[in-house]
């Protein structure tokens, strides 16, 4: 990692990691750690009053979290307050162009890095689109580690459900994860060493259930 007296664009200025392959994707440490019992959103982060007994993750909408991308420094000690932080979740979405979806992989590994880089643990968050995303979507992520996917918006027709599914075949082939934090169903014939965690919409689900409303 080197540091440059340039402007603050695009947090250049606060850290320039040393990155691999074709688009120098920041590198993310591996982490095996005694996960926590409980991960919370983003969203919660502020209201939460046991972090350090909790892990946080990014599976919300990107406008609830880009301001870590905005104002980095900012938030570095809330984050550290917590167990674990997951890598933020921005978007690949297969309608997005293919630069922003190779940005928001740059962005989510520069975060990842730049926190491990201030002590704070992070189990990197796996995406993809479709095949072609395979050339770069697992630059700069580590083999054997804990990952964390989510299949929230994945299952709603044939064709994002074989996307996933193919993603995520690929992703044990090449990566080897030691665990996987899965948040949301998880479908069917899915392998690996999986801990499930339960999407906020489920969450939701079930306490209205439990309530009889």
């Amino acid at each position: 990692m080197s540091y440059r007296l340039t402007r603050n664009y695009e947090n250049l200025n606060k850290a320039i990691f040393e990155g691999v392959a074709k688009y120098d994707i920041p590198a993310i440490l591996p982490e095996k750690m005694r996960l926590p019992r409980e991960f919370i959103g983003f969203n919660f982060m502020k209201t939460e009053k046991e972090p350090y007994t909790k892990g946080l993750h990014f599976f919300v909408d990107d406008y609830q979290f880009s301001r870590v991308w905005e104002n980095p420094d900012a938030y570095l000690e809330q984050l550290g307050k917590f167990k674990v932080v997951c890598a933020p979740d921005f978007s690949t979405y297969t309608d997005f162009s293919k630069a922003i979806q190779i940005y928001n992989h740059y962005r989510k590994h520069w975060l990842a890095a730049y926190w491990q880089h201030n002590g704070i643990t992070v189990i990197p968050t796996i995406s993809w689109s479709d095949e072609k995303s395979f050339e770069w979507c697992f630059d700069g992520e580590p083999e054997k580690s804990i990952v964390a996917v989510s299949s929230v918006g994945t299952q709603i027709n044939p064709e994002s459900k074989r996307l996933f599914k193919l993603g995520y075949d690929e992703m044990l082939k090449r990566l080897q994860p030691e665990t996987i934090l899965f948040y949301g169903v998880v479908p069917e014939g899915f392998e690996g060493n999986i801990i499930s965690l339960t999407a906020f919409q489920e969450q939701i689900r079930k306490r209205v259930a439990a309530n009889g409303r």
